[in-house]
């Protein structure tokens, strides 16, 4: 737990914020947010203003600055083993004038998508997500050599706080522990071990926040930046595996969902 104290410079104390760890004024940036947009086999969140964006995309991952993050729907045999995924995306993304997004591949049905606010102390953060679980495992379970079916999370939380680059891989490492809370709480079974899963083999995280002079140097459970991150990525994700449970018979092993489930559909 980080502790306010002498040592700390001027902006990690007062990022701190007191006992709730509210945002110094002046830090929430005013941004133009919309609505995602689906068209196309894309769906599309513009984040309204240069972000600091830190992920493992597929397209555009690690850390750099984006002004958009993009889901690109694909069906499962566009997937192959002769395929290169980086390839296909960053060739979808170029014809639809978006070169610079951070992009994102699944084959769940991006009508399914779902996107969550929480807000708080005059602060706010936003999940998108879509949620597949035809290849739910658990942290630790040996790698498959057999084909592996297609089923993925992918999430994008974006704040309205600029974050050091410290408290945007605080924000990512509580957006993957929020993702998967939500799976323990579903209670489904990884397909390789049968033990609960915690996230899927291809999920992917994005954390996006705007860039600003005034930075907040924490975003962890003790602050209002990190109880945000938490709030919306759980209640995305628990949104997403509810309706992928029920859309699959209410199934509890992603084992037994993959065995029957429609193409794309997982």
């Amino acid at each position: 737990m980080k502790k306010p104290s002498a040592a700390l410079p001027t902006e990690a104390t007062s990022a701190l914020g007191g006992a709730r760890g509210a945002p110094p004024a002046g830090t929430a940036a005013r941004l133009d947010v919309r609505a995602p947009t689906l068209a196309d086999g894309r769906l599309v969140v513009r984040l309204g203003a240069p972000h600091d964006v830190l992920s493992w995309a597929v397209l555009n991952g690690g850390r750099r600055t984006a002004y958009e993050v993009v889901w690109c729907e694909v069906r499962n045999a566009s997937l192959g083993a002769e395929v290169d995924p980086a390839r296909l995306l960053a060739d979808a993304l170029a014809a639809a004038g978006l070169p610079g997004a951070v992009g994102l591949l699944t084959s769940r049905g991006l009508e399914h998508h779902v996107a969550v606010e929480r807000r708080a102390a005059g602060a706010w953060a936003r999940a998108v997500a879509t949620v597949g679980l035809g290849n739910a495992l658990r942290a630790g379970d040996p790698p498959d050599v057999a084909p592996r079916p297609i089923g993925t999370i992918n999430v994008l939380c974006q704040l309205s706080t600029p974050l050091s680059e410290n408290a945007l891989l605080e924000a990512l490492a509580l957006a993957a522990e929020a993702r998967t809370a939500a799976l323990l709480e579903a209670r489904l079974a990884g397909r390789v071990s049968g033990a609960a899963a915690t996230g899927t083999g291809t999920d992917c995280l994005v954390v996006a926040a705007p860039q600003g002079l005034k930075r907040l140097a924490y975003a962890g459970k003790h602050t209002v930046a990190g109880h945000l991150v938490g709030a919306a990525v759980h209640e995305a994700v628990r949104r997403g595996v509810a309706a992928w449970l029920r859309e699959h018979g209410g199934r509890g092993s992603a084992r037994d969902a993959s065995a029957d489930a429609p193409e794309g559909a997982l």
